[in-house]
């Protein structure tokens, strides 16, 4: 009976030791196109977010935790900054790239990664029949960064049914964050 248990043991072992071996291998595989798949999202959500950059340059400011965005190569012609956005949603954390211009109002925001409730919190994304641009992101542009807030907290953008949670964090941490970075950066002076 000991030495049955004892086979059984060595067999799941061997079993769990070949799995870890075979996940390790695939992890070790595919890390490097998961990180150059997010850094080309990045960069194409940040040519999003800072319209007028596409012939000139985005460059990061680390210092800042920013990018900055001019319509030249020659970094003239200043566009504006972009920054991260990571919101704790209902389910998820919420990545937004969020692009301000130099008085501190959102040219877009994008929303690049979540896994929020699909059918509700996932709306955030959406796009409508008919329309170019996901509906809900499109209502943050021309809006002052640090005053904004959701309808059902006396803002102006409108909650997605059902998902409150989602509408409120993605839309605080954007406020937040936007005064921080326009304090730090002295944008409005």
């Amino acid at each position: 009976m000991l030495r049955e248990m004892l086979k059984y043991a060595l067999i799941l072992m061997c079993v769990t030791l070949a799995a870890s071996g075979a996940l390790g291998f695939v992890n070790q595989l595919t890390q490097p196109k998961i990180a150059a798949q997010k850094q080309l999202e990045l960069q194409k959500g940040l040519s999003a977010v800072l319209p007028g950059t596409a012939d000139g340059i985005i460059v990061p400011d680390e210092e800042n935790a920013v990018y900055r965005g001019y319509a030249n190569q020659d970094t003239s012609d200043f566009r504006g900054i972009a920054f991260s956005s990571f919101a704790k949603g209902y389910s998820s954390t919420i990545w937004t790239l969020v692009g301000l211009d130099s008085n501190g109002t959102v040219m877009k925001i994008r929303v690049l990664g979540q896994q929020e409730t699909p059918g509700l919190g996932t709306k955030c994304m959406e796009i409508r029949s008919g329309e170019s641009e996901p509906w809900w992101q499109a209502q943050f542009e021309g809006k002052f960064a640090p005053d904004l807030r959701v309808d059902k907290d006396g803002g102006e953008i409108v909650s997605i049914t059902g998902a409150t949670i989602t509408s409120r964090a993605i839309t605080n941490d954007i406020a937040a964050r936007s005064g921080t970075i326009i304090e730090k950066l002295k944008m409005t002076e």
